[in-house]
C-alpha cells in the first residue's frame, strides 16, 4: 500500500492541502437475486478508451468529468490508456490492462458460473479528478442510467 510519506514532494504537499470532502454514507443496495444470476459490468477509473475513441483530455483543469463506453468482447490489451495521474506507478497497467480493466477475468467468472453474465458495455473515467462537482452531477446520472438500461444487476469499481 502507498503511503504519503513514500509520495513525490508535489503529492505529499497536494494531499495535506486538498479540501477533501466527507460523504454521508451511501446505503447498500441488496442483490435482489444471486451472483450467480446477475449480470455484471466493470466501472474503471484507469483513463482507458478503445481504439479510435477519443482520449480522456489530460488538460481539463479539476480532471476531465467525461466518460467512455468499453465493449464487453473489446480486446483489452488494444485499449489506450490515458490517465493523467503521475501519482502511481503505470508499468502494471502497461504489461496487462486487465489491472485496470479486469474485463479478462469477469469473462472467466462467468464461464465458471460465478456470475451470470457479462454487461454488453462497461465504463471507463478518468481517475484524479480534484474538482468532481461536474463528474458527481452530471457523469454520475449517465453511467447510471447506461448500466440501468443495460440491466445491470451488479457494478464493480475498479478505482485506480
Amino acid at each position: 500500500m502507498v503511503r504519503i510519506r513514500n509520495l513525490a514532494l508535489k503529492h505529499r504537499l497536494f494531499a495535506r492541502t486538498y479540501p477533501w470532502r466527507t460523504l454521508d454514507p451511501v446505503p447498500v443496495a441488496d442483490r435482489s437475486k444471486p451472483l450467480d444470476d446477475c449480470r455484471v459490468a466493470l466501472v474503471s477509473s484507469a483513463g482507458l478508451v478503445a481504439p479510435h475513441d477519443p482520449p480522456f483530455d489530460v488538460d481539463v483543469k479539476g480532471g476531465d468529468w467525461s466518460w467512455r463506453t468499453i465493449p464487453s468482447g473489446a480486446d483489452v490489451q488494444s485499449l489506450e490508456e490515458h490517465h493523467r495521474s503521475d501519482a502511481f506507478d503505470h508499468s502494471g497497467i502497461a504489461r496487462d490492462r486487465n489491472m485496470g480493466l479486469p474485463l479478462d477475468r469477469l469473462h472467466e467468472l462467468a464461464e465458471r458460473g460465478i456470475i451470470g453474465e457479462v454487461a454488453p458495455r462497461h465504463v471507463s473515467v478518468m481517475g484524479s479528478i480534484t474538482a468532481p462537482a461536474r463528474f458527481q452531477r452530471d457523469t454520475v446520472p449517465e453511467i447510471v442510467a447506461r448500466l440501468t438500461g443495460d440491466h445491470v444487476d451488479v457494478a464493480l469499481l475498479v478505482p485506480v
